[in-house]
Protein backbone atom coordinates (compact mmCIF):
# COMPACT_ATOMS: atom_id res chain seq x y z
CA UNK A 1 0.00 0.00 0.00
CA UNK A 2 1.84 3.46 -0.76
CA UNK A 3 1.47 6.65 1.18
CA UNK A 4 -1.48 8.42 -0.01
CA UNK A 5 -3.71 4.90 0.37
CA UNK A 6 -2.18 4.97 3.93
CA UNK A 7 -3.17 8.50 4.80
CA UNK A 8 -6.62 7.75 3.02
CA UNK A 9 -7.49 4.63 4.91
CA UNK A 10 -6.47 6.44 8.54
CA UNK A 11 -9.97 8.33 8.43
CA UNK A 12 -12.08 5.99 6.55
CA UNK A 13 -14.17 5.66 9.55
CA UNK A 14 -14.14 9.54 9.93
CA UNK A 15 -15.06 9.48 6.68
CA UNK A 16 -17.99 7.64 6.83
CA UNK A 17 -19.12 9.04 9.81
CA UNK A 18 -18.65 12.44 8.89
CA UNK A 19 -21.19 11.25 5.56
CA UNK A 20 -23.64 9.49 7.97
CA UNK A 21 -24.03 12.63 10.10
CA UNK A 22 -24.67 15.02 6.80
CA UNK A 23 -27.43 12.42 5.97
CA UNK A 24 -28.91 12.48 9.12
CA UNK A 25 -29.62 15.75 9.04
CA UNK A 26 -30.17 17.39 5.44
CA UNK A 27 -30.92 20.69 4.46
CA UNK A 28 -32.45 22.33 1.85
CA UNK A 29 -30.81 24.48 -0.49
CA UNK A 30 -30.29 28.06 1.15
CA UNK A 31 -31.27 26.74 4.51
CA UNK A 32 -28.02 24.64 4.91
CA UNK A 33 -27.02 26.36 8.54
CA UNK A 34 -25.62 23.41 10.51
CA UNK A 35 -24.31 21.99 7.67
CA UNK A 36 -22.22 25.12 7.05
CA UNK A 37 -21.47 25.31 10.82
CA UNK A 38 -19.93 21.62 10.66
CA UNK A 39 -18.15 22.30 7.68
CA UNK A 40 -16.85 25.23 9.46
CA UNK A 41 -15.81 23.23 12.34
CA UNK A 42 -14.07 21.03 10.39
CA UNK A 43 -12.30 23.05 8.39
CA UNK A 44 -10.79 24.97 11.92
CA UNK A 45 -9.97 22.13 13.24
CA UNK A 46 -8.26 20.82 10.61
CA UNK A 47 -6.04 24.21 10.72
CA UNK A 48 -6.71 25.83 7.46
CA UNK A 49 -5.32 29.11 6.54
CA UNK A 50 -8.38 31.15 5.61
CA UNK A 51 -11.58 30.55 6.45
CA UNK A 52 -15.17 32.36 5.24
CA UNK A 53 -18.41 31.35 6.02
CA UNK A 54 -22.04 32.80 4.86
CA UNK A 55 -21.03 32.89 1.53
CA UNK A 56 -23.83 33.25 -1.23
CA UNK A 57 -26.39 32.24 1.59
CA UNK A 58 -24.84 29.33 3.94
CA UNK A 59 -21.53 28.56 1.50
CA UNK A 60 -17.97 28.35 3.24
CA UNK A 61 -14.76 28.25 1.52
CA UNK A 62 -11.51 27.63 2.62
CA UNK A 63 -7.71 28.41 1.76
CA UNK A 64 -5.05 25.52 2.65
CA UNK A 65 -1.27 27.30 1.71
CA UNK A 66 1.12 24.14 0.99
CA UNK A 67 4.68 24.21 1.67
CA UNK A 68 5.82 24.48 -1.52
CA UNK A 69 5.09 26.36 -4.72
CA UNK A 70 2.48 25.39 -7.24
CA UNK A 71 -0.88 26.41 -8.48
CA UNK A 72 -3.74 27.16 -7.13
CA UNK A 73 -6.32 23.84 -7.25
CA UNK A 74 -10.13 25.29 -6.44
CA UNK A 75 -12.31 21.86 -4.85
CA UNK A 76 -15.78 22.58 -5.10
CA UNK A 77 -18.32 20.25 -3.30
CA UNK A 78 -22.13 20.78 -2.97
CA UNK A 79 -24.09 20.90 0.43
CA UNK A 80 -27.63 21.33 0.09
CA UNK A 81 -30.45 18.39 0.19
CA UNK A 82 -33.90 17.41 -1.37
CA UNK A 83 -37.59 17.83 -0.45
CA UNK A 84 -37.79 14.23 -0.71
CA UNK A 85 -39.25 11.98 2.08
CA UNK A 86 -36.42 9.35 2.98
CA UNK A 87 -38.06 5.97 2.63
CA UNK A 88 -34.48 3.66 4.10
CA UNK A 89 -34.35 1.45 6.81
CA UNK A 90 -31.19 2.33 7.99
CA UNK A 91 -29.89 4.17 11.19
CA UNK A 92 -28.52 7.31 9.17
CA UNK A 93 -31.93 7.72 7.92
CA UNK A 94 -32.90 10.99 7.62
CA UNK A 95 -33.69 12.95 11.18
CA UNK A 96 -35.91 16.23 9.09
CA UNK A 97 -39.17 14.93 7.56
CA UNK A 98 -39.25 15.55 4.10
CA UNK A 99 -36.30 16.42 3.77
CA UNK A 100 -33.32 14.08 2.43
CA UNK A 101 -30.06 13.90 0.69
CA UNK A 102 -30.86 12.06 -2.29
CA UNK A 103 -28.41 12.95 -4.50
CA UNK A 104 -25.35 12.18 -2.66
CA UNK A 105 -24.44 16.08 -1.55
CA UNK A 106 -23.75 14.48 1.72
CA UNK A 107 -21.12 12.34 0.59
CA UNK A 108 -19.34 15.34 -1.75
CA UNK A 109 -18.89 17.50 1.83
CA UNK A 110 -17.47 14.07 3.52
CA UNK A 111 -14.96 13.58 0.27
CA UNK A 112 -14.07 17.53 0.67
CA UNK A 113 -13.45 17.60 4.13
CA UNK A 114 -11.69 14.37 4.81
CA UNK A 115 -9.28 15.66 1.80
CA UNK A 116 -8.43 19.37 2.88
CA UNK A 117 -7.92 17.55 6.85
CA UNK A 118 -5.08 15.12 5.13
CA UNK A 119 -4.03 18.14 3.18
CA UNK A 120 -3.80 20.40 5.88
CA UNK A 121 -1.81 17.31 7.68
CA UNK A 122 0.81 17.49 5.14
CA UNK A 123 1.16 20.78 4.22
CA UNK A 124 4.65 20.84 4.04
CA UNK A 125 4.91 18.70 1.28
CA UNK A 126 1.90 20.33 -1.09
CA UNK A 127 2.54 22.16 -3.77
CA UNK A 128 0.73 25.58 -4.04
CA UNK A 129 -2.71 27.01 -2.79
CA UNK A 130 -5.59 24.39 -2.44
CA UNK A 131 -9.20 26.06 -2.10
CA UNK A 132 -12.10 24.76 -1.13
CA UNK A 133 -15.97 25.62 -2.17
CA UNK A 134 -18.70 24.38 -0.37
CA UNK A 135 -21.21 25.54 -1.84
CA UNK A 136 -25.06 25.48 -0.93
CA UNK A 137 -28.08 25.38 -3.66
CA UNK A 138 -26.67 23.55 -6.16
CA UNK A 139 -30.00 21.60 -6.76
CA UNK A 140 -31.77 25.04 -7.36
CA UNK A 141 -28.92 26.01 -9.89
CA UNK A 142 -28.63 28.98 -7.69
CA UNK A 143 -25.77 28.48 -5.35
CA UNK A 144 -22.49 28.60 -7.59
CA UNK A 145 -22.96 32.16 -9.06
CA UNK A 146 -23.17 34.13 -5.35
CA UNK A 147 -19.98 32.47 -4.86
CA UNK A 148 -18.42 33.15 -7.89
CA UNK A 149 -19.16 36.97 -7.52
CA UNK A 150 -17.83 37.15 -4.04
CA UNK A 151 -14.23 36.45 -5.34
CA UNK A 152 -13.79 32.38 -4.54
CA UNK A 153 -11.67 32.51 -8.12
CA UNK A 154 -9.81 35.27 -7.00
CA UNK A 155 -7.32 36.17 -4.47
CA UNK A 156 -5.10 33.92 -4.47
CA UNK A 157 -5.94 33.52 -8.56
CA UNK A 158 -7.35 30.19 -8.99
CA UNK A 159 -5.47 28.42 -11.85
CA UNK A 160 -8.10 24.91 -12.06
CA UNK A 161 -11.17 23.71 -10.83
CA UNK A 162 -12.03 20.10 -9.88
CA UNK A 163 -14.86 18.42 -8.43
CA UNK A 164 -16.97 15.15 -9.07
CA UNK A 165 -20.42 13.83 -8.55
CA UNK A 166 -21.56 10.33 -6.59
CA UNK A 167 -23.36 8.43 -9.49
CA UNK A 168 -25.18 5.29 -8.46
CA UNK A 169 -25.91 4.54 -12.02
CA UNK A 170 -21.91 3.60 -12.23
CA UNK A 171 -20.81 0.79 -9.87
CA UNK A 172 -18.95 1.73 -6.74
CA UNK A 173 -15.63 0.87 -7.62
CA UNK A 174 -15.60 2.83 -11.16
CA UNK A 175 -15.52 6.13 -12.20
CA UNK A 176 -16.74 7.74 -15.45
CA UNK A 177 -14.67 11.11 -16.91
CA UNK A 178 -14.47 12.31 -20.33
CA UNK A 179 -12.79 15.65 -21.87
CA UNK A 180 -15.23 17.80 -23.27
CA UNK A 181 -19.32 18.08 -22.14
CA UNK A 182 -19.61 15.54 -19.39
CA UNK A 183 -23.07 17.47 -18.18
CA UNK A 184 -25.85 19.23 -20.15
CA UNK A 185 -27.00 22.43 -19.80
CA UNK A 186 -30.50 22.94 -19.08
CA UNK A 187 -33.08 25.86 -19.55
CA UNK A 188 -36.83 25.73 -19.24
CA UNK A 189 -39.53 26.92 -21.48
CA UNK A 190 -43.23 27.63 -20.09
CA UNK A 191 -45.92 28.16 -22.74
CA UNK A 192 -49.25 29.37 -21.82
CA UNK A 193 -52.14 28.49 -24.58
CA UNK A 194 -55.29 30.96 -24.57
CA UNK A 195 -57.98 29.64 -26.02
CA UNK A 196 -61.70 30.61 -25.71
CA UNK A 197 -63.55 28.59 -22.48
CA UNK A 198 -66.85 27.13 -22.80
CA UNK A 199 -69.50 24.87 -22.41
CA UNK A 200 -68.49 20.98 -22.77
CA UNK A 201 -71.55 20.13 -24.57
CA UNK A 202 -70.92 23.61 -27.04
CA UNK A 203 -67.01 22.81 -28.06
CA UNK A 204 -68.37 24.86 -31.49
CA UNK A 205 -68.46 27.92 -29.83
CA UNK A 206 -65.01 27.56 -27.76
CA UNK A 207 -61.03 27.30 -28.71
CA UNK A 208 -59.84 24.66 -26.62
CA UNK A 209 -56.94 25.45 -25.03
CA UNK A 210 -56.22 21.57 -23.85
CA UNK A 211 -56.12 20.43 -27.28
CA UNK A 212 -54.12 22.69 -28.43
CA UNK A 213 -51.83 22.13 -25.98
CA UNK A 214 -52.18 18.53 -26.59
CA UNK A 215 -51.04 18.82 -30.14
CA UNK A 216 -47.89 21.14 -29.17
CA UNK A 217 -46.77 18.39 -27.21
CA UNK A 218 -47.17 15.89 -29.93
CA UNK A 219 -45.24 17.83 -32.56
CA UNK A 220 -42.98 18.96 -30.14
CA UNK A 221 -41.56 14.88 -30.29
CA UNK A 222 -40.16 15.17 -33.45
CA UNK A 223 -38.19 17.85 -33.12
CA UNK A 224 -35.27 16.29 -31.87
CA UNK A 225 -35.46 13.23 -33.43
CA UNK A 226 -36.19 14.77 -37.05
CA UNK A 227 -34.45 17.91 -36.50
CA UNK A 228 -31.26 17.30 -34.82
CA UNK A 229 -28.08 15.50 -36.05
CA UNK A 230 -28.02 11.78 -34.52
CA UNK A 231 -26.02 11.52 -31.72
CA UNK A 232 -26.30 15.23 -30.69
CA UNK A 233 -26.94 15.98 -27.10
CA UNK A 234 -30.16 17.28 -27.38
CA UNK A 235 -33.57 16.57 -25.13
CA UNK A 236 -36.98 18.39 -24.93
CA UNK A 237 -39.09 16.90 -22.04
CA UNK A 238 -42.39 18.47 -21.30
CA UNK A 239 -42.65 17.48 -17.45
CA UNK A 240 -45.94 19.55 -16.55
CA UNK A 241 -49.02 20.04 -18.73
CA UNK A 242 -52.18 21.65 -16.81
CA UNK A 243 -55.63 22.66 -18.01
CA UNK A 244 -59.06 22.45 -16.93
CA UNK A 245 -60.60 22.22 -13.90
CA UNK A 246 -63.73 19.82 -14.46
CA UNK A 247 -65.38 17.00 -16.85
CA UNK A 248 -67.86 19.79 -18.80
CA UNK A 249 -65.55 22.38 -18.92
CA UNK A 250 -63.94 23.61 -21.82
CA UNK A 251 -60.44 25.55 -20.60
CA UNK A 252 -59.47 29.27 -21.48
CA UNK A 253 -56.08 28.23 -20.76
CA UNK A 254 -53.33 25.48 -20.98
CA UNK A 255 -49.79 25.63 -19.40
CA UNK A 256 -46.66 23.43 -20.51
CA UNK A 257 -43.79 22.97 -18.79
CA UNK A 258 -40.72 21.81 -20.70
CA UNK A 259 -37.48 20.90 -19.23
CA UNK A 260 -34.67 21.24 -22.67
CA UNK A 261 -31.16 20.04 -22.62
CA UNK A 262 -28.53 21.01 -24.84
CA UNK A 263 -24.57 21.28 -24.67
CA UNK A 264 -23.71 23.06 -27.41
CA UNK A 265 -24.83 26.84 -28.05
CA UNK A 266 -26.59 26.37 -31.25
CA UNK A 267 -28.17 23.48 -30.77
CA UNK A 268 -29.50 25.08 -27.21
CA UNK A 269 -30.92 28.40 -29.95
CA UNK A 270 -31.76 26.20 -32.39
CA UNK A 271 -34.25 23.99 -29.64
CA UNK A 272 -35.61 27.03 -27.90
CA UNK A 273 -36.13 29.16 -31.51
CA UNK A 274 -38.00 25.83 -33.09
CA UNK A 275 -40.20 25.01 -30.05
CA UNK A 276 -41.87 28.36 -30.16
CA UNK A 277 -42.18 28.51 -33.57
CA UNK A 278 -44.07 24.99 -33.62
CA UNK A 279 -45.88 26.24 -30.29
CA UNK A 280 -47.04 29.75 -32.09
CA UNK A 281 -47.54 27.79 -35.48
CA UNK A 282 -50.04 24.97 -33.88
CA UNK A 283 -51.94 28.17 -31.94
CA UNK A 284 -51.96 30.21 -34.13
CA UNK A 285 -53.99 27.51 -37.05
CA UNK A 286 -56.10 26.31 -33.85
CA UNK A 287 -57.49 30.03 -33.28
CA UNK A 288 -55.40 29.98 -30.27
CA UNK A 289 -52.76 32.40 -28.71
CA UNK A 290 -49.67 31.18 -27.33
CA UNK A 291 -47.11 33.00 -24.91
CA UNK A 292 -43.69 31.80 -24.36
CA UNK A 293 -41.08 32.28 -22.19
CA UNK A 294 -37.71 30.81 -21.12
CA UNK A 295 -35.66 30.61 -17.46
CA UNK A 296 -31.93 30.08 -18.25
CA UNK A 297 -30.45 27.69 -16.35
CA UNK A 298 -27.41 26.39 -15.78
CA UNK A 299 -24.75 26.04 -18.60
CA UNK A 300 -23.03 22.84 -19.59
CA UNK A 301 -20.08 21.28 -17.61
CA UNK A 302 -17.39 21.06 -19.91
CA UNK A 303 -14.41 19.75 -18.65
CA UNK A 304 -10.66 20.75 -19.95
CA UNK A 305 -8.70 18.22 -21.96
CA UNK A 306 -5.79 18.87 -19.77
CA UNK A 307 -6.78 18.73 -16.21
CA UNK A 308 -9.37 16.11 -17.30
CA UNK A 309 -6.30 13.83 -18.68
CA UNK A 310 -4.53 14.57 -15.02
CA UNK A 311 -7.19 12.91 -12.84
CA UNK A 312 -7.69 10.40 -15.52
CA UNK A 313 -4.18 9.49 -14.70
CA UNK A 314 -5.16 10.04 -11.10
CA UNK A 315 -8.21 7.43 -11.24
CA UNK A 316 -6.49 5.14 -13.03
CA UNK A 317 -3.89 4.85 -10.45
CA UNK A 318 -6.68 4.58 -7.89
CA UNK A 319 -8.53 1.95 -8.97
CA UNK A 320 -7.10 0.46 -12.21
CA UNK A 321 -7.35 0.16 -16.04
CA UNK A 322 -10.82 -1.91 -16.13
CA UNK A 323 -12.53 0.16 -14.07
CA UNK A 324 -11.88 3.70 -15.63
CA UNK A 325 -14.88 4.44 -18.27
CA UNK A 326 -13.49 6.49 -20.68
CA UNK A 327 -16.11 9.75 -22.97
CA UNK A 328 -18.74 8.90 -20.08
CA UNK A 329 -21.49 11.93 -19.95
CA UNK A 330 -24.85 11.93 -18.95
CA UNK A 331 -27.35 14.63 -19.65
CA UNK A 332 -28.51 15.81 -15.59
CA UNK A 333 -26.98 19.30 -15.35
CA UNK A 334 -25.11 20.96 -12.53
CA UNK A 335 -24.26 23.89 -11.60
CA UNK A 336 -20.61 23.32 -11.63
CA UNK A 337 -20.70 24.97 -14.84
CA UNK A 338 -20.14 28.10 -14.47
CA UNK A 339 -17.01 27.61 -12.16
CA UNK A 340 -15.94 25.02 -15.62
CA UNK A 341 -17.20 28.38 -17.62
CA UNK A 342 -14.93 30.48 -15.75
CA UNK A 343 -11.71 28.46 -14.95
CA UNK A 344 -10.37 25.16 -16.60
CA UNK A 345 -11.32 22.34 -14.99
CA UNK A 346 -12.93 18.66 -15.05
CA UNK A 347 -15.74 17.19 -12.88
CA UNK A 348 -15.97 13.28 -13.15
CA UNK A 349 -18.84 10.77 -11.96
CA UNK A 350 -17.53 8.60 -9.05
CA UNK A 351 -19.13 5.08 -8.74
CA UNK A 352 -21.77 5.21 -5.84
CA UNK A 353 -24.36 1.89 -6.61
CA UNK A 354 -24.25 -1.21 -5.51
CA UNK A 355 -27.51 -3.44 -6.25
CA UNK A 356 -26.13 -6.66 -4.11
CA UNK A 357 -26.11 -4.15 -0.86
CA UNK A 358 -29.34 -2.12 -1.39
CA UNK A 359 -27.39 1.04 -2.94
CA UNK A 360 -29.45 0.56 -6.42
CA UNK A 361 -31.82 3.01 -6.67
CA UNK A 362 -31.26 6.25 -8.81
CA UNK A 363 -30.91 9.75 -7.43
CA UNK A 364 -33.58 11.84 -6.16
CA UNK A 365 -35.48 8.50 -5.20
CA UNK A 366 -36.36 8.23 -1.55
CA UNK A 367 -34.58 5.01 -1.44
CA UNK A 368 -31.45 6.33 -2.49
CA UNK A 369 -28.39 5.46 -0.84
CA UNK A 370 -25.11 5.06 -1.65
CA UNK A 371 -22.13 2.38 -1.39
CA UNK A 372 -19.98 4.04 1.01
CA UNK A 373 -16.62 2.02 -0.33
CA UNK A 374 -16.68 4.98 -2.94
CA UNK A 375 -15.73 7.57 -0.52
CA UNK A 376 -12.17 6.98 0.64
CA UNK A 377 -11.10 5.87 -2.96
CA UNK A 378 -12.90 9.46 -4.24
CA UNK A 379 -10.22 11.13 -1.45
CA UNK A 380 -7.17 9.39 -3.11
CA UNK A 381 -8.06 10.48 -7.16
CA UNK A 382 -8.46 13.87 -5.48
CA UNK A 383 -4.95 13.90 -3.53
CA UNK A 384 -2.95 12.29 -6.49
CA UNK A 385 -4.39 15.06 -9.13
CA UNK A 386 -3.55 18.24 -6.96
CA UNK A 387 0.11 16.91 -6.38
CA UNK A 388 -0.34 15.99 -10.39
CA UNK A 389 -1.98 19.67 -11.68
CA UNK A 390 1.31 20.94 -9.56
CA UNK A 391 3.59 18.97 -12.38
CA UNK A 392 1.79 20.37 -15.76
CA UNK A 393 4.10 22.75 -17.78
CA UNK A 394 1.01 24.72 -18.50
CA UNK A 395 -3.24 24.44 -17.73
CA UNK A 396 -5.13 25.84 -20.83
Amino acid sequence: MDEIKQLVEAQREKLVALRRDFHRHPELAFQEQRTANIVEAQLRTAGLDEIRSGVGGYGVWGVLKGGKPGRTVLVRADIDGLPIEEQNEVDYRSENKGVMHACGHDGHTAIALTLAAILAERREEIPGIVKFAFQPAEELGAGAKPMLAAGILHEPEVDTVIGLHLWNNLQAGKLGICNGPIFAGADTVEITVKGKGGHGAQPHQTVDSLVVGAEIVVALQTLVSRECQPGETAIVTVGSFHAGSASNIISEEAKLALSVRSVKPETRQYLLRRIEEIAQGIAGAMRAKCEFSVRPGVPPVINDPTVADVLRRAALATLGADNVLDNFSTTVSDDMGYFLEAKPGCYFLMGSGNASGGQAFPHHHPRFDLDESCLAPAVEIMIRAIFELNQLEKIN
